[in-house]
């Protein structure tokens, strides 16, 4: 694990796929005068991810892979993130899983944010899986990355009520709002 000992930060990639939400979030928190980490690159798998704008916004490195060949994408990956000497790697709506080789290299310096409790409703549709099993609770887990999915140590977790009229909409925006809250309080815990 890496120590934040201040003022030098930790250069932080974000791994995206989509709106980037918590990207965005991220990058903010990142700007704060207390926080541990710089975001120095943005990375995706999709080139037409909303949230790659926030790369030409906050003048941010960005990156797009193409994953049809894992193990040459990874490696490139990883000689980009060595290049820009990155020491933290935020999953954050990044939609495709890494390998047990590329998550050993980072081991112990891969964070994700979940939308669930974990160990409940590992992998996708996690709040129609919510609704679907009327469970009372939901939320959202921030969690160190291993070989197996959703399935490393937790760091910090969000509980959200679920309401009888909840959609998965509704319930998606609710948890989403407490995400942005819990990643950048999860990396203080860690690194603050």
């Amino acid at each position: 694990m890496i120590k934040y000992t201040g003022p030098k930060k930790i250069k932080t990639a974000v791994f995206i796929s989509g709106t980037g939400s918590n990207l965005k979030n991220l990058i903010k928190f990142s700007k704060k005068k207390n926080s541990p980490i710089t975001i120095d690159l943005i990375i995706s798998n999709n080139s037409k991810a909303k949230g790659l704008s926030y790369g030409k916004f906050f003048k941010i490195k960005k990156k797009v892979f193409n994953f049809k060949n894992k193990i040459l994408i990874e490696k490139e990956m990883l000689s980009v993130l060595y290049k820009y000497k990155i020491e933290l790697i935020c999953l954050a709506g990044f939609m495709k899983i890494l390998s047990k080789s590329f998550i050993r290299k980072f081991k112990g310096k891969i964070l994700n944010i979940h939308p669930s409790l974990l160990p409940k409703y590992k992998g996708l549709n996690t709040h129609a899986r919510a609704l679907n099993k009327k469970d009372k609770f939901s939320g959202c887990t921030v969690h160190l990355v291993n070989s197996k999915l959703d399935s490393g140590k937790i760091i910090l977790q969000k509980k959200v009520k679920i309401y009888k009229n909840d959609s998965v909409e509704t319930l998606s925006k609710r948890i989403l709002k407490q995400e942005h809250k819990l990643y950048p309080a999860a990396i203080k815990k860690l690194f603050g």
